[in-house]
């Protein structure tokens, strides 16, 4: 069995023969690979080939594949069974550690995924303001629910019309678009919706047009306009969180944020999500408040095994400089990009994350993302592939690095940087 065989088996069972978009390398011109297992900062397909990841599952896997003390939780916890759709106390235990790393979850709602962490945080907003309109950047995704599904109006200024068939204008209508980096197109939205906007959603770090970096005094701005107009600022930290920082973000920035969605890592590579924030805003969530939301399988017991296992992890890491050593791997690479590459990239890195962008001018929002070559970007991804080196098929995507990335993984993708250096 190879990953073309699989690939025309699959096309025959799903849409596009894959289960998210992305997966199917379409963007860089090739059929996708096939993954029959991983270990460390590893991964190999089904065609017997190894490769160095700088996908790590999108995010989750900052300990590396397979994790020995992780895989033995989630070992001990099948052993009980799957799924009661009942509490349990890993529940409240995962929901301890997440309060411990992140001191402005004071309270705390477990859910199964990215989307649904941002979807109910909104919800909560809108619950306890009472207000309907909401501002998002664009570039930056926030999951699959219909109200975020939006691209920029007129001047990405405006109410945004839907940017997926099937959402219905209305789901998009209070919906206002800005631009990332740009306090102005925040500022007359806030003037043109005065007492309406119910909150403001952001990236700390956007990381879904590529990796973009707040400038200074950003954060700290939409933690202010919010708070003048009586509107939350909820930080999506679905890729930053337990990443950047033990916090996330906003121990990184230093910016407390009303509400917070995780996701990817809370679960040690497991579904699982959570969001939450202030106490007075969470106990708008039913049974305590008015705003509904549930799921069966929220904080299921294999999951939150997962999760535990791997924030005690995190937490115990941190004690030794987890954190400094995955900012010294980021930087040693990135700068092996820039020095390789030269004036044909613009590198964007921030502890564990890093983009290349293929562009001579600053990457700092939508529009000079936009701007890379991906053609460019395409040649360069299957030349690495080619070396053995694993990148996420897309130029507007995050290399992810773990903490067991060695320095010989390091030095092996700068080599192999030098060596497809000249395609472009």
């Amino acid at each position: 069995m190879n990953s073309d065989i699989l690939y025309e088996r699959s096309k025959k069972l799903m849409p596009g023969g894959v289960n998210s978009p992305v997966r199917a390398f379409g963007s860089v011109g090739r059929n996708p690979l096939f993954i029959d297992h991983a270990k460390g900062s590893k991964i190999y397909d089904v065609d017997g080939n190894e490769y160095i990841d700088y996908v790590c599952s999108w995010g989750p896997m900052i300990l590396g594949h397979g994790d020995d003390r992780v895989i033995g939780a989630v070992q001990d916890a099948c052993e009980n069974g799957l799924s009661f759709g009942a509490p349990t106390e890993k529940e409240a235990i995962l929901a301890e550690l997440i309060k411990q790393c992140v001191p402005s979850m004071e309270r705390i709602r477990l859910v199964n995924s990215g989307t649904e962490a941002v979807m109910s945080a909104i919800r909560v907003a809108r619950g306890y303001t009472g207000r309907d309109k909401i501002v998002k950047f664009r570039g930056c995704y926030h999951g699959h629910s219909d109200g975020l599904l939006v691209k920029a109006g007129s001047g990405a200024l405006t109410q945004s019309v839907p940017d997926s068939a099937g959402v219905p204008l209305d789901y998009t209508k209070n919906t206002l678009v800005a631009e990332y980096n740009d306090r102005d197109s925040v500022s007359r939205l806030f003037e043109e919706n005065k007492g309406e906007i119910a909150c403001v959603i952001v990236e700390p770090v956007a990381a879904n047009m590529g990796v973009v970096l707040p400038e200074e005094g950003f954060l700290e701005f939409l933690r202010s306009i919010t708070t003048d107009n009586g509107a939350l600022l909820i930080f999506d930290e679905v890729i930053t969180g337990f990443r950047l920082s033990l916090g996330g973000a906003q121990e990184y920035y230093g910016i407390v944020p009303d509400l917070s969605t995780f996701g990817k890592i809370v679960g040690g590579g497991l579904p699982l999500a959570v969001y939450g924030g202030r106490k007075d805003i969470m106990d708008m969530v039913a049974p305590v408040g008015a705003v509904y939301q549930a799921g069966t399988l929220s904080g299921n017991p294999i999951a939150t095994a997962a999760g535990i296992a791997t924030l005690r992890i995190l937490i115990e890491e941190n004690e030794r400089g987890l954190y400094d050593e995955l900012e010294k791997k980021g930087s040693i690479l990135a700068d092996g990009f820039r020095k390789s590459m030269g004036d044909y990239v613009w590198v964007n890195q921030i502890g564990s994350l890093l983009s290349v962008f293929f562009t001579k001018e600053p990457v700092r929002d939508y529009e000079s993302a936009i701007s890379a070559d991906t053609k460019i970007y395409a040649r360069y991804f299957n030349a690495m592939l080619e070396k053995g080196i694993y990148l996420a098929p897309s130029q507007f995507e995050a290399m992810f690095i773990s903490a067991i990335h060695s320095e010989y993984d390091i030095k092996a993708t700068i080599d192999a940087i030098l060596l497809t250096g000249k395609i472009w």
